[in-house]
Order: C-alpha cells, then sequence, then structure tokens
C-alpha cells in the first residue's frame, strides 16, 4: 500500500468533521448578528427590551437549527 492510499483512507473518515467545522461558521456568524443588533436596539429603546430579548432567543434558536441539522448530516456521513 502506498503513502498516497494511505493518506486518501485517513481523509475519508474526517472530511465529515471538516465540513461541520465549516457549516458551523454561519450559524455563529448569525447568532452574532442577532445579539448585536438586540443590544443595539434595547440601547436605543430600554422600555422595548423584554419584547426584544423573546424575539432574540427566538432567533438564535432558528439559528442554531443550522448546526443541528449539520451535526445531523456529519453523522448521517460517517
Amino acid at each position: 500500500m502506498d503513502t498516497a492510499t494511505t493518506l486518501l483512507a485517513q481523509l475519508e473518515g474526517n472530511i465529515a468533521t471538516v465540513g461541520y467545522g465549516i457549516a458551523a461558521i454561519g450559524p455563529a456568524i448569525g447568532v452574532g448578528i442577532i445579539v448585536g443588533k438586540t443590544i443595539e436596539s434595547m440601547a436605543r429603546q430600554p422600555e422595548m427590551s423584554g419584547r426584544l430579548m423573546i424575539t432574540m432567543f427566538i432567533g438564535i434558536a432558528f439559528t442554531e437549527a443550522l448546526a443541528f441539522i449539520g451535526i445531523a448530516t456529519y453523522f448521517f456521513m460517517v
């Protein structure tokens, strides 16, 4: 068995892990934007902070669903 075949065999098992790492970047950016905009909104209108927090948590939940789909895909690919 030559070196190229051995390297290819090692990469097949790890490529799904790399794919999930790349897929997790999107939800991380999304959560950052959601939280940042909520903090801006609370600074502008403090009386709306309760409603904004609830909306922020719902937005974070939907955004994190993308990360869960990515990790589920990882388990289906392995």
